[in-house]
């Protein structure tokens, strides 16, 4: 769905669009988030390129990052620039 492996326990998949600035911080704080995770996986989709994706997701605005456990299911969203304490609390509470 995705076009990108899962991470083996999650698996952030972040929206963006080419000019938000806040995709970009959040970009920045998800990758230093995860960087000793080897265990989950960060996947960046192009909104704006990826349209039938964001009608099936119901993607409203960017950005949005949805948190996905080892299967795919989506767990929980995060709509906007999430802050470094939601993004960590929504990790650890993938098992």
């Amino acid at each position: 769905m995705i076009g990108a492996d899962l991470g083996s326990r999650a698996t952030l998949l972040q929206f963006s669009s080419a000019f938000c600035g806040p995709c970009r911080a959040t970009r920045l704080l998800i990758e230093d988030v995860t960087a000793d995770m080897a265990d989950v996986a960060h996947v960046e989709v192009d909104a704006e390129a990826n349209l039938e994706l964001v009608r099936k997701l119901d993607i409203r605005s960017t950005p949005t990052t949805l948190f996905l456990d080892s299967r795919g299911h989506e767990v929980g969203r995060a709509m906007g620039a999430p802050k470094r304490d939601q993004v960590l609390k929504a990790i650890s509470a993938i098992a």
